[in-house]
């Protein structure tokens, strides 16, 4: 499979890509990795590292055409290939694209990849590697072009079924993820569907739940909703106000995979509120399109009462509705009620008997 993985600046592509091709090489497959960054700055000896995109546009267009007329030479006899790049660059310049379509349909690109991650981490992670003055709300505006952009190009290349999106998130999850949709493609695609915002204080239950994303997570090519939690960095926010404080710490990792923490504005976030929400809304309803089946765990919560969120109902509604395969894990000791069990395909009352009934299936 040749893929295409665009994603806005701050996103540690590269690093994260090199962590794919590493999991192929261990499972015996070979993935080239070109990035297209790095072949612009090797035809730009002169320009200081962190400051192509300050070249003028024409200049930028040149090099950009240079570096992937190699990549599509290099690559010709190369049967999985990821191509690292952008679909679009919100800079100094404005916003503008980031590909020439007759050179991406010339790659033989078959499907494309969205790549996104919590914004208060790539807002961490562009100040630290540009001199730019971009906030949280910028990159909520970027993060979405990116991902309309790269969408009309898997549209325009005739793969409008293979675009993806998908999260940095949990690199021992995410990056084999990815290298199954490269060397896998035929596998299982699912939606893993969850409550996440109102158990956020419940140890135990999220306990639970992670052991379930998982162990979907073995078996599966999972897009998982849970990868980008802004709604958690929202309800902080909104409490660091009502106690008057300017910052909130941020976590998230760095290129080689440690974890770091870092301030973030309250007042940034705050700004960005309403785009948190509507962006949630959208791309968790994308990430259920682009799956194959939505598996939804519904816990136990104190007091024998079932944790199905308003979310969780509306996930599973709408992959019913655009007939994907609806399966339910009920922990509770309450019945489920007719709206879960009429629009599931099948309910169970463990994990451990949804994957016993997923393999007599043959969907894994």
């Amino acid at each position: 499979m040749r893929v295409m993985v665009t994603g806005q600046v701050g996103m540690e592509k590269k690093a994260f890509l090199r962590e794919v091709v590493q999991i192929g090489r261990e499972a015996g497959d070979a993935i080239a990795l070109y990035n297209v960054g790095d072949r612009m700055y090797e035809e730009a000896p002169d320009v200081a590292p962190g400051r192509i995109l300050d070249l003028p546009l024409s200049r930028l267009h040149t090099l950009r055409r240079s570096a992937f007329k190699d990549i599509i030479n290099q690559s010709r006899d190369q049967q999985h290939v990821l191509i690292n790049t952008h679909a679009t660059f919100r800079w100094r310049h404005g916003l503008f694209s980031a590909f020439d379509f007759d050179q991406t349909r010339e790659l033989g690109v078959q499907a494309l990849v969205c790549l996104v991650d919590n914004i208060e981490v790539v807002h961490r992670r562009l100040l630290a590697e540009h001199q730019v003055d971009a906030t949280l709300k910028d990159l909520m505006a970027w993060r979405e072009e990116e991902i309309m952009a790269t969408e009309l190009l898997a549209q325009a290349l005739g793969c409008p079924r293979k675009f993806y999106v998908t999260a940095r998130g949990r690199l021992r999850t995410t990056a084999p993820m990815v290298h199954r949709l490269v060397c896998r493609p035929e596998m299982r695609k699912v939606y893993p569907s969850f409550p996440m915002t109102h158990v956020a204080q419940m140890p135990e239950v999220l306990a639970e739940i992670d052991a379930f994303r998982d162990e979907l997570a073995k078996h599966f090519i999972t897009f998982d909703p849970g990868d980008v939690d802004e709604k958690l960095l929202l309800e902080a926010a909104l409490a660091a106000a009502r106690e008057g404080k300017d910052f909130i710490p941020g976590r998230g990792l760095t290129a080689d995979g440690r974890e770091e923490t870092f301030n973030v504005p309250v007042k940034q976030v705050l700004d960005i509120a309403g785009d948190i929400d509507g962006q949630i809304y959208a791309r968790d309803f994308k990430l259920v399109d682009q799956s194959d089946m939505i598996v939804s765990f519904i816990p136990e919560l104190p007091g024998g009462l079932p944790g199905l969120s308003s979310g969780v109902e509306r996930e599973l509604h709408h992959a019913h509705e655009h007939g994907k395969e609806v399966y339910v894990v009920w922990k509770a000791k309450r019945s489920p009620s007719p709206f879960v069990t009429e629009t599931a395909t099948a309910v169970f009352r463990s994990v451990e008997e949804a994957m016993g009934q997923f393999r007599k299936k043959k969907l894994i």
